[in-house]
């Protein structure tokens, strides 16, 4: 009877972990973890709706995605750095240049992407351009991706308009 009790009786716990905490409420003062939901039904957003199974979630573009980061680099939201393995060959040292003059800095609010095109002067090569919204003006901004072995993509060259006097 008394290996019974032994292997039945409670254990202490052990001291460098904290006693779990039973009450579900949260502490006075501090605010749901997730937003309430409302009791009236709303159309869902078609970009939020989730994607049934078995259909293909688009993947965006190179293009789409180094006019996003090559817009903040130049804009100043993010450090020239954040590009450098982005680019290859003299790209950086020409992103570098570009910043130091901010051609996409505005006093009002961010600039925004407003148009993507593109080029494939061949196979693992796009030379594209982004028309930007940069307060009240539209720039320019051209730049070169080139696919690697690895089959990343990198930024080789980039170059924006003359920046408006």
């Amino acid at each position: 009877m008394n290996k019974v009790m032994s292997r039945t009786a409670a254990r202490p716990r052990p001291r460098h972990r904290p006693p779990t905490r039973h009450d579900t409420r949260r502490p006075a003062g501090s605010p749901p973890r997730s937003p309430a939901r409302s009791t009236t039904r709303t159309a869902a957003r078609p970009d939020t709706a989730p994607t049934p199974p078995g259909t293909a979630v688009r993947q965006p573009r190179p293009t789409d995605l180094f006019a996003e980061r090559l817009l903040a680099v130049l804009s100043g939201q993010r450090p020239v750095h954040w590009m450098l393995r982005h680019t290859a060959g003299r790209a950086y040292d020409d992103l570098a240049r570009l910043a130091a003059l901010g051609p996409l800095r505005t006093r009002g609010g961010c600039p925004v992407v407003h148009d993507i095109g593109y080029f494939v002067p061949r196979t693992g090569a796009i030379e594209a351009f982004a028309r930007i919204a940069a307060g009240g003006r539209l720039r320019a901004l051209a730049f070169r991706l080139e696919q690697g072995k690895d089959l990343r993509w990198r930024c080789t060259a980039v170059e924006t308009g003359p920046r408006p006097a």
